[in-house]
């Protein structure tokens, strides 16, 4: 009985040895991420950033890549990068949600809802929303002047500057908040 075990164990590992070199190209993550990189400064990607950690875009974007997106890139060859109108299942801690992609953002429906979040980009006013039951809430606002508005959790509107002060105050205030909202 221990020899089979120990075959069983013998054949699965060379079996994830030979296997193992599929990473995938986490398509949907890197385009997010390269995305971040090219709206600003450094200072502005530090706030878009962390905004995509509040709310986790950057979560859900790793996870559908991870689960979704890079295991139909493996078995078919080619890689089904997020389009408009796609919609991709994206399991959480919570139950299943049901990611779309919008032309200017992304739609998030919990599996068996009817209620959808959508993360909106506005363009011409330089922010994200959030969208959920019919209102609209910013989460970061840029402004011409080199300040960026972080909406906080709490309600509280925080003007940062861009540049290492307002990030190291942005990231204090944001965990702080959340330290609050988790008591």
């Amino acid at each position: 009985m221990k020899r089979g075990k120990l075959s069983l164990v013998a054949v699965v590992l060379s079996g994830s040895l030979l296997f193992s070199s599929c990473v995938g190209s986490f398509g949907l993550f890197n385009r997010l991420s390269s995305w971040n990189q090219s709206v600003g400064n450094k200072f502005v990607n530090e706030l878009v950033f962390l905004a995509f950690n509040i709310i986790p875009v950057y979560g859900v974007a790793y996870l559908a890549d991870a689960l979704v997106i890079n295991s139909i890139e493996f078995w078919s060859g080619s890689n089904p990068m997020a389009n408009v109108g796609d919609v991709k299942k994206v399991k959480g801690e919570n139950g299943n949600y049901m990611v779309k992609t919008l032309e200017n953002g992304y739609s998030i429906t919990k599996e068996g809802k009817t209620a959808s979040m959508d993360l909106i980009y506005n363009k011409e006013a330089n922010t994200w929303n959030v969208v959920a039951n019919g209102e609209s809430a910013e989460l970061i606002k840029m402004n011409n002047d080199g300040t960026a508005d972080l909406f906080l959790p709490n309600g509280e509107k925080m003007n940062v500057t861009l540049d290492a002060q307002g990030m190291m105050a942005a990231r204090q205030a944001t965990t702080s908040n959340l330290m609050f909202a988790a008591r």
